[in-house]
């Protein structure tokens, strides 16, 4: 009777089960507001949609790629005698009625305090990109003469502006007079892996740090209108590159941090230099699905965990943001960065893309950095991951991600191929592969520090 039982539960259970599985989109009458969308998933036999075969990669994986026009966009899914319906719905285009935010000057400025901690100052009254000029710690004064969209703008100077989200600031008590800040004295500090100066202020203002021939640091709203510091890096150090820096205040002092060349030991070049490794995403947080239905999250922590191993090999002090399926905050991670005091952060991701473009024209390897002094690094990685594993190069990039514009390490974050892509999804499931990919990025961190002997 059992025996029974079980074969009638396994009758059930092979009936529910589809020849063929749609990852993405992650569940039916969605809406997209783009002019295509793509499903992702896989399947073990041909099937069609909407007639049409779709094209199976080895592995049974597939990313197809279909037009959608204003209103619901029924797509008919069939293989053998099974057969799924999904409906998209485009959203019809209403232009009436909308006009682009306009500036308003106020008749006398207004003074704001910073309320949340790396509050963006941006160049620009745009939201995101690469626009940001700092990222402000809380009680931080603004002088304020106008407003745009969710942002006011900032007075840093004669003709000198910065923009700051509504959300990060409170207006001060109205009685309060904002007197430009008085610099009391400037020391200066070397101990052996920073050089450090030391701005003493009788309130915080906001500032700005540039890269370009030499460090500088701006503070704006200053008796002097505007206190400019350079550092001359490159003299001082003999053409060294910059080995990361950062900024931020002590009460009312300010600290300026630029880290010293790395001290490199020329036949074993990670030799105790400090690594954060960062395995993308966790926990709940799934990142990207993969053709074949591997989550992200945990393609990430394979490669980020073999990484670990290659680089403990060749002799870095390596520490991981997350070891297990966890969730780890992105400010976490950062902190762990800074808190270890590591010369090098890496973070590890798989790509995908929004609806809109096709999954199966962009493939391989694309680097993220934010500052300048680590685009040498990121050229360097891309190189010796495409090199070695004979991936595409989907170009070195600039961004604003979290990880990589708060850390005062040389921060890359490494998507290392697609996993949307049935050809890269292939590949990322492939434990040679991670290892592989690895060790890659391990020689490439060798290359890098050896050149900057």
């Amino acid at each position: 009777m059992q025996k029974i039982f079980i074969i009638l539960f396994l009758l059930i259970l092979g009936a529910e089960c589809f020849a063929f599985d749609i990852v993405y989109p992650k569940k039916n009458n969605v809406v997209i507001n783009a002019k295509s969308a793509f499903f992702i998933g896989s399947s073990k036999t041909p099937f069609t949609i909407n007639g049409k075969n779709v094209p199976l990669h080895p592995s049974g994986g597939f990313a197809y790629v279909v037009d959608l026009k204003e209103g619901d966009n029924t797509f008919v899914m069939q293989s053998d005698d099974e057969r799924k319906i999904y409906v998209i719905t485009k959203p019809r285009i209403k232009t009436e009625g909308w006009t682009s935010p306009q500036f308003k000057k106020y008749d006398a400025q207004k003074t704001f305090y910073v309320i949340t901690d790396k509050a963006p100052l941006r160049s620009t009254p745009v939201e995101s990109g690469i626009n940001r000029m700092a990222h402000l710690q809380r009680n931080i004064l603004l002088n304020v003469d106008g407003e745009k969209g969710g942002l006011y703008r900032v007075v840093l100077g004669d003709e000198k502006y910065g923009w700051i989200a509504k959300t990060n600031v409170k207006t001060a008590d109205e009685n309060y007079v904002n007197t430009p800040a008085k610099l009391l004295g400037c020391d200066f500090e070397e101990d052996n892996e920073f050089y450090n100066f030391i701005f003493h202020f009788d309130k915080k203002v906001p500032y700005e740090i540039s890269e370009g021939e030499k460090l500088s640091v701006k503070f704006f709203n200053v008796e002097e209108g505007v206190y400019s510091k350079d550092f001359p890096y490159s003299e001082i150090t003999g053409g060294k590159k910059l080995a990361g820096y950062g900024g931020e205040y002590l009460n009312n002092d300010f600290i300026w941090k630029i880290r010293k060349p790395l001290n490199v030991n020329h036949k074993k070049p990670l030799k105790n230099i400090n690594i954060t490794i960062d395995a993308g995403h966790g926990g709940n947080e799934f990142g990207a699905i993969g053709c074949l239905g591997d989550k992200e999250k945990d393609i990430n922590l394979s490669i980020a965990k073999f990484l670990e191993n290659e680089l403990n090999k060749r002799g870095a002090n390596v520490v991981m943001t997350r070891d297990d399926d966890i969730y780890t905050g992105l400010s976490e991670r950062v902190a762990v960065a800074n808190y270890t005091n590591s010369s090098i952060f890496i973070s590890i991701h798989g790509n995908a893309l929004p609806d809109g473009l096709n999954p199966n024209e962009h493939s391989g390897v694309s680097i993220y950095y934010y500052y300048d002094e680590a685009k040498p690094l990121a050229n360097v990685l891309i190189n010796s991951i495409t090199e070695q594993l004979g991936i595409n190069n989907d170009k070195v990039r600039q961004a604003s991600f979290a990880v990589v514009r708060n850390t005062n390490a040389l921060s890359v974050l490494i998507e290392t191929a697609y996993l949307i892509n049935p050809e890269d999804n292939s590949k990322l499931i492939s434990k040679d592969f991670q290892k592989a990919y690895a060790k890659a990025i391990a020689d490439g961190l060798e290359i890098y520090l050896k050149e900057s002997l």
